[in-house]
């Protein structure tokens, strides 16, 4: 297998994402949990998304998963490999979108890396180095009070100049409209003058496909879902790829019981719960008793076995965000965090032992945690239920899940994902 694109997500729903983008362009597309051991057996493919739970633990550790992940993908023939991080430029000042790329750029010696969050379709853009939300700057905008990533600054020259070791410029829209030479001469002024990385703007779809056939040119690139399209188009247009048609993961129906979990605490979850009310049961969890000990896992079992024989259910650990800010403030946020995503896990866990074979999760921790504790080595990718957001079927074994990063996908999420699985 020689890939044409490798690619490292920080997380399982930001790599279902890219991997359902990658589908769509054309690109027969994997998306492995971890770094694949060597004797897991993958289809054909062009592209591989490695996917990392490493946007929000210690930045070191975010390094050497990420390193890794470089190491296996360069190694199955990949000359580009994209860092596939959140559309909201998810982090902190201390990391990890910097850190990560200082690490692979530094081994792939790559003099200038390309950065930019934006994806039209999914109302992210990115304007004179200001990441938008819609009409909105992302620090005013719902999003910027993500529980563990707060973002409260939209200009990302200056997010990414206080994580990365290496100065930051601006490949402003005036340059990028101008095509794919002017940027070009743009980054090799960048690299004159030391400049190791440059946001650019995006406003328009058709920006991406400059910046994909840039990039492609280049070892290393940062971004959301937007510039893995960019450079998906890029590597068809060239002929590098044959484009192959999108869904060719399906496969045959798995049947079985449908479970729904939602940890996300994003205002489109909590909607997409509340619709969730009026057509199946739904268990909200006492977080505060998860925190306290109390076995609330064992709880939301009991109450799920009987009604799964009637149905699919959802069990939610999400709240809004003053419920969380409070939690947290009692018993730490990390402790929180890591509490309700383990609960989840075990909840997962047990539905799938009693028979669940369509899992649809909600959260990106949350994804994590339960693909984790379920050891799902890989997907195949199928269908898309919403933008962003496809059918998965597991490279080994007969179950099909969704996992939707929290700000995606319709009002009748969960209903949609249930049609689209069977």
């Amino acid at each position: 297998m020689t890939l044409a694109l490798g690619c490292i997500a920080d997380d399982y729903t930001g790599a279902s994402d890219l991997a359902n983008t990658l589908t769509r362009a054309g690109l027969r597309t994997v998306q492995t949990i971890g770094v694949p051991a060597d004797d897991l057996k993958l289809p054909e493919v062009d592209a591989v998304v490695v996917s990392l739970k490493s946007r929000s633990i210690e930045a070191s550790l975010a390094v050497s998963r990420s390193r890794a992940a470089e190491t296996w993908l360069r190694g199955r023939g990949a000359s580009h490999v994209l860092f596939k991080i959140c559309s909201t430029f998810d982090s902190t000042d201390a990391g990890n979108i910097g850190p990560v790329m200082d690490a692979l750029r530094a081994d792939c010696g790559e003099a200038v890396v390309l950065v930019t969050p934006a994806f039209p379709e999914t109302g992210r853009t990115v304007y004179q180095g200001n990441l938008f939300v819609g009409a909105v700057p992302l620090n005013e905008s719902p999003l910027k009070d993500h529980p563990l990533n707060p973002m409260h600054d939209s200009n990302l020259v200056r997010v990414l100049a206080r994580q990365s070791k290496t100065q930051v410029g601006l490949v402003d829209l005036a340059t990028l409209t101008r095509g794919a030479e002017a940027v070009r001469s743009l980054l090799a002024e960048f690299s004159g003058k030391g400049i190791g990385a440059a946001i650019i703007d995006a406003v328009f779809d058709r920006d991406l496909e400059t910046i994909g056939l840039v990039a492609a040119e280049h070892r290393l690139s940062v971004g959301a879902s937007g510039i893995g399209l960019g450079l998906a188009r890029a590597l068809v247009s060239t002929g590098k790829v044959k484009s192959a048609a999108a869904g060719s993961g399906q496969g045959a129906a798995v049947g079985g019981q449908v479970a729904c979990l939602a940890g996300s605490c994003s205002q489109a979850t909590l909607q997409q719960i509340a619709n969730a009310e009026r057509v199946m049961p739904v268990l909200h969890l006492d977080t505060e008793r998860i925190l306290t000990g109390a076995n609330e896992a064992q709880r939301a079992l009991d109450w799920a076995g009987p009604r799964l024989a009637q149905g699919p259910v959802l069990i939610a650990s999400s709240a809004t965000p003053a419920d969380v800010a409070a939690l947290q403030a009692r018993h730490g946020r990390d402790a929180a965090g890591h509490a309700i995503e383990q609960t989840m896990a075990d909840i997962a866990e047990n539905l799938v032992k009693s028979g669940v074979r369509r899992l649809i999760v909600a959260g990106g921790e949350t994804s994590g945690a339960v693909v984790d504790r379920l050891k799902i080595p890989g997907f195949l990718v199928g269908a898309e239920i919403a933008a962003g957001v496809p059918v998965l079927r597991a490279v080994a074994g007969e179950m099909l899940l969704a996992l939707k990063s929290g700000n995606f996908g319709g009002p009748e999420f969960f209903s949609d994902a249930m049609r689209l699985m069977r």
